[in-house]
């Protein structure tokens, strides 16, 4: 269902020295607990999702990430978040634009149990699934990233937020 390309062009990609990212992610919150994915050795997890393509609404990306790094079907909530981030990461400097939507997993998929309770190989990667308790010290622990997430997620005011981050400055007031 692309509306431009039949070509799968992933929205990101290098201009001048900083990388600019298109990224979408869902949010699953089951029983108090949030659904988090970490990828191989990485030192920190972040939300399940990933790059929007050409010609691809955000949405459909999310269903389409769901269905190819776990292999299940993913059900959109209302959007949470819109989001500018400004980081770094090794030796690249990221623009993300980020959107992040409520998801709910199927039924079966629940908290409980030895976590990760999923590990798939996507694209040579590793990615592991685990639910991690909302309240408490376990996100932090996690290192979740962005790191304005976990806060807000933990106060959710039904409408959508937009949030401007700036890695070692935090979150920016809107002007």
């Amino acid at each position: 269902a692309r509306f431009m390309s039949d070509t799968r062009i992933m929205l990101s990609f290098p201009v001048g020295g900083t990388r600019f990212n298109y990224r979408v992610a869902g949010a699953a919150i089951v029983d108090g607990h949030l659904l988090v994915c970490r990828e191989d050795e990485d030192d920190y997890c972040m939300l399940p999702g990933g790059r929007v393509e050409m010609g691809e609404p955000s949405g459909l990306s999310l269903v389409r990430e769901i269905a190819e790094e776990m292999d299940m079907v993913g059900t959109l909530g209302p959007m949470l978040f819109t989001s500018e981030s400004f980081y770094g990461r090794v030796s690249e400097r990221f623009h993300e634009l980020g959107f992040i939507y409520a998801l709910t997993l199927p039924e079966h998929v629940r908290p409980g149990g030895a976590q990760p309770f999923l590990v798939r190989e996507d694209e040579g990667h590793l990615l592991q699934f685990s639910w991690l308790p909302l309240a408490g010290p376990a996100l932090a622990e996690a290192r979740l990233l962005p790191s304005w997430l976990p806060e807000r997620l933990r106060r959710l005011s039904g409408q959508t937020e937009h949030v401007v981050f700036v890695e070692g400055q935090g979150e920016l007031e809107q002007p």
